[in-house]
């Protein structure tokens, strides 16, 4: 058991596979968690298959459309594209023409974003008198990379 703000708080009985206790909340009638509940091994076992396998499409299918995240304006413009193509060999429809629409009004403020990054970028080489690149969009840290 462990003590939160003065609060007894139980902990899954269980240990982990590193040999560190879980430190799960266990089932209100059991002493271990739901993935450690003897009672549920085959639905944990199975639960831990499918997300083996849901890890391993997404590479294939990451690999398949050549998309590498969404680290960067032109990630984000590549899953744009996909989706677009892929809208277009939907059958015609209300919904289509919707998403089309949507999936429009998303590129250009994409395509908006990439032309203000790239005059800001003119603007700090002509005041500053030396490129600044700007740190890849959604990394942590917000440090910009200096050149020359």
């Amino acid at each position: 058991m462990a003590s939160k703000n003065g609060q007894v708080t139980r902990r899954c009985a269980a240990t982990r596979a590193d040999g560190q206790p879980c430190g799960m909340p266990p089932m209100a009638d059991s002493e271990f968690c739901w993935a450690h509940d003897p009672q549920n091994a085959e639905a944990a076992a199975e639960a831990r298959r499918l997300g083996g396998m849901r890890h391993k499409r997404e590479g294939t299918v990451a690999s398949a459309y050549q998309f590498d995240g969404l680290g960067n304006v032109q990630d984000i413009r590549r899953l744009i594209e996909i989706a677009v193509l892929d809208t277009l060999g939907m059958e015609n429809s209300i919904q289509r023409a919707r998403t089309l629409a949507y999936l429009a009004q998303t590129a250009l403020k994409s395509l908006e974003i990439g032309e203000v990054q790239d005059r800001l970028a003119v603007l700090e080489e002509s005041v500053l008198g030396r490129r600044v690149l700007p740190s890849l969009l959604f990394e942590d840290d917000d440090e910009d990379v200096e050149i020359g």
